[in-house]
């Protein structure tokens, strides 16, 4: 069976056809987007930890006020930016690409000057590229510049909505902290209507280093937070994409990646895209599900896993721990005192430490559901991947 393209997409967000869940939080979201297009400026802090989700939900939610409210929605990702002047370059490049295309484009570029180049083949998108001295009086001057804009769009458009994703590098910095507070309060004092939404998009962590540098900026923001997805809804999504492909799929092969994905959107596309190339007969099988499985721990491992512990971890004592903990029959779940019965006393004099960094590393996390001294994998995926690691060990 000959296939193009997978409709799985690890690493980036899903399309919004095949966006499913959240509706809690999207009824949420929708809320504030409406009071926004109204005239009171919104702020979110959508927070949630990494391959949850919170990009394609931004993504959906920028195509609903688009497409349903009539609002121009940007989704800028600021994943290297660490100064303000590159989170204000990205912006106001990213409205500019957003409406290249619009009747109306024209009214833009006049608030722009200068500074817009054409790019591309057959100028088909745009640079904008101010003197840093300009980038600085649009930090400065940010409010008036979104009313400039808004001025501007005004008989197309009922507002903006600006989703700024991954702002964990400037969520870092006192001066970004500084600066949004004072944003949001020449908002509320000077601007009796000013239809703009901006959600900030990080980790949970990261709201709170906000929180630390600048106290009273958290009282500014609605947070709204996304946790993993619920068995239904990942098997509501891979049986919509899998149907998109044109690939029926059993019952019995939806389980396994329903299992192994942990209701982790990143691992759901991971093990879907990995099933998806595997199938030759255009049904996904309980066999491609498991293959699926497997090639997904691989890659996963070698994504994020490898970089931070295998390469990381330079004691040989830590090392033997980790392919003993392979051993062990796969489970997410493991109790400290059956993992010590396997080691050596020299191993069991640095396990205390070992489950320590594993737990700073993100690797594992207490259960305590299941008593004390009992730990658990944050994902299905680790422990197989560290079960195949074991196995390499053993053949060399």
């Amino acid at each position: 069976m000959d296939k193009e393209r997978s409709p799985f997409t690890p690493g980036n967000p899903v399309p919004v056809e095949l966006f499913v869940g959240r509706a809690q939080q999207i009824q949420e979201l929708i809320r504030f987007a409406r009071q926004a297009s109204s005239g009171k400026q919104e702020n979110v802090f959508l927070a949630g930890d990494r391959g949850i989700g919170k990009s394609s939900l931004a993504s959906f939610l920028r195509y609903y006020v688009s497409t349903q409210m009539d609002m121009l929605g940007i989704h800028v990702f600021l994943g290297r930016v660490t100064t303000l002047e590159g989170m204000v370059h990205h912006i106001f490049e990213e409205l500019l690409k957003e409406t290249k295309t619009e009747p109306w484009f024209e009214n833009i570029t006049k608030f722009f000057g200068k500074h817009i180049k054409e790019v591309g083949l057959f100028g088909i998108s745009v640079s904008f590229n101010p003197p840093e001295k300009e980038l600085k009086d649009l930090v400065r001057k940010f409010p008036e510049a979104l009313g400039n804009v808004l001025e501007k769009i005004k008989e197309q458009k009922k507002g903006l909505f600006i989703a700024l994703d991954d702002i964990n590098g400037l969520a870092e910095k006192a001066e970004f902290a500084n600066w949004y507070k004072s944003f949001a309060d020449e908002i509320a004092t000077h601007h009796k209507e000013f239809p703009v939404f901006i959600m900030l998009i990080g980790l949970p962590e990261k709201r709170d280093v906000l929180s630390n540098l600048q106290p009273s900026l958290m009282r500014i923001f609605r947070v709204v937070g996304i946790d993993k997805l619920s068995d239904g809804e990942a098997e509501d999504f891979l049986c919509k994409a899998f149907d998109k492909a044109g690939l029926e799929v059993e019952s019995d092969a939806v389980r396994p990646m329903v299992r192994y994905s942990s209701g982790l959107p990143l691992l759901v596309h991971e093990i879907g895209d990995a099933a998806f190339w595997i199938d030759t007969d255009g049904i996904i099988d309980k066999q491609d599900a498991f293959q699926g499985v497997m090639t997904a721990a691989g890659k996963i491992g070698e994504k994020y896993l490898d970089p931070k512990v295998y390469r990381a971890i330079r004691s040989q004592r830590y090392r033997s721990i980790l392919r003993k903990l392979g051993h062990i029959p796969i489970s997410r779940t493991f109790k400290k005192k059956e993992v010590e019965a396997e080691l050596t006393d020299s191993e069991k004099g640095v396990f205390h430490n070992f489950l320590r960094r594993f737990r700073e590393l993100g690797v594992i996390e207490p259960d305590v559901e299941r008593g004390r001294g009992t730990y658990k994998f944050v994902n299905e995926i680790y422990p197989l991947y560290i079960m195949m690691e074991s196995q390499k060990y053993l053949k060399t």
